[in-house]
């Protein structure tokens, strides 16, 4: 019988290790739990998919597996908002994956209900490199930095100019000029080769997470027989914690790259200046809560959940 063919789509060019180490092993492991049943192409550097089209591309079946980043479509995922919301305590990317996995099945968000949900993964903290130095709120104002979803509007109102794109997309900015700097997750300086356009990296873990998604066509899902379907969940349900170790493994090969190899120089805010900004940003957990009771979503309970996971996986993963 032959296997059942299944693509993948993702946005990260072919030698991050997001194709070279996460998603091959993804793969060897769902094909080697469905008994060699479902063979799975993957197709990487958005050439099937952009990463803003991935999920509704996964729904209308251009791809039957997607992998992306919810914050390139927001307002799209309304309650999964408050795993990305400033102030939140990651010790790292697997606290954050965990926390979303787990979120995820606690509260079902109705959004995702057009795809089968296959694991969540996440970032962890992310940092801010520019091409002047940013070292206090008065440097960052009028900067046009990258920036998506709710890290998008942090941005905003410390005073910064948001760009929305694609880290593909901005690693061309930043080279152009287009941009002035990027706030994402260290691993982008060497995955996206980013640190070679900029000359600063300033500290700050607590504007920034961005969870990701690996999604399966609900049709396609469906169609697949039940043993395949119970061996892929049983299999998924480690993928968590799984990608979080991966991406957590290459946050210091970033921050290595950026320092040690391209110069940059690592700006850390005084504890004074930090609180400048956190006073800022705390307003967006109270807009969030009233968002969500807006539209009648458990905003509140799952802020408060998210905050408390934070803190309990943190200690469990931090180091």
């Amino acid at each position: 019988e032959p296997p059942i063919e299944l693509s993948l789509a993702n946005f990260w060019p072919a030698t991050h290790f997001l194709n070279t180490e996460q998603v091959p092993t993804w793969i060897a492991d769902m094909e080697a739990a469905s008994n060699g049943r479902v063979k799975i192409t993957n197709y990487d550097g958005g050439t099937l998919l952009k990463g803003p089209e991935t999920y509704d591309g996964v729904v209308k079946d251009v791809a039957d597996i997607g992998v992306s980043v919810f914050a390139y479509t927001r307002g799209r995922f309304p309650l999964l908002e408050a795993w990305e919301l400033p102030g939140i305590t990651y010790a790292n990317a697997t606290t954050a994956a965990v926390v979303a996995w787990e979120g995820y099945k606690k509260f079902k968000p109705a959004e995702l209900n057009d795809t089968k949900v296959l694991y969540l993964f996440a970032t962890g903290p992310g940092h801010m490199w520019t091409k002047k130095p940013v070292r206090t709120l008065e440097d960052l104002q009028g900067m046009r930095i990258r920036a998506t979803g709710l890290s998008a509007k942090s941005l905003e109102i410390l005073g910064a100019v948001p760009e929305a794109m694609s880290q593909g997309e901005s690693t061309e900015a930043l080279m152009k000029g287009v941009v002035d700097g990027n706030l994402s997750p260290l691993e982008t300086l060497l995955g996206f080769k980013q640190a070679e356009y900029v000359d600063y990296l300033t500290m700050t873990p607590f504007i920034y997470n961005t969870v990701f998604f690996c999604v399966m066509n609900l049709e396609k899902w469906n169609s697949l027989p039940p043993e395949v379907q119970q061996a892929f969940d049983q299999a998924n349900e480690k993928w968590a914690e799984k990608a979080g170790k991966i991406w957590d493994s290459h946050m210091q090969e970033g921050l290595d790259y950026g320092v040690k190899d391209n110069g940059l120089e690592v700006i850390k805010l005084s504890a004074d200046e930090a609180a400048r900004w956190k006073a800022l940003l705390a307003p967006l957990h109270d807009a969030y809560i009233e968002d969500m009771n807006a539209k009648g979503l458990p905003g509140k309970e799952a802020l408060d959940w998210v905050l408390d996971a934070g803190e309990k996986y943190s200690q469990q993963y931090g180091d």
